[in-house]
């Protein structure tokens, strides 16, 4: 049984930082992800060209995993995108980072780029 989650903006920071994403490059994946799918990791959305974008980054379908058994890049199941576990979803939108960085990403050339994030954005919802 997978649960699907929609993360509080510093929920969200928690959860990233967790699962090794800079403090530096936080900013840029938090406004990745509020403009890819809202912070929801049961995102859906249904291409033109019959790719499918999953869960919290928007991973696309075609490339990065498979329906039903790993496979892809990230040599994963896509419907493991779509649970509230992002440990490898996490994995996976590193692995597409590293090949294509931010501009990957429609929603990150659309909504992000050229944006300027403080750098104590982790900071504001982390204690002590």
């Amino acid at each position: 049984e997978t649960q699907a989650k929609n993360f509080t903006r510093c929920g969200l920071i928690k959860e990233l930082l967790k699962n090794g994403f800079s403090s530096f490059s936080v900013g840029n994946w938090l406004c990745l992800i509020e403009s890819e799918s809202g912070k929801d990791t049961s995102k859906q959305i249904y291409k033109a060209d019959g790719n499918t974008g999953l869960g919290l980054f928007q991973i696309k379908s075609r490339v990065w995993c498979k329906f039903r058994s790993p496979g892809g890049k990230c040599n994963m199941k896509c419907e493991d995108l779509l649970n509230d576990d992002i440990s490898d979803d996490s994995i996976c939108a590193r692995e597409v980072h590293n090949e294509r960085g931010f501009s990957g990403w429609e929603g990150w050339k659309r909504s992000c780029c050229g944006r300027s994030y403080p750098s104590n954005v982790a900071r504001v919802c982390l204690p002590g």
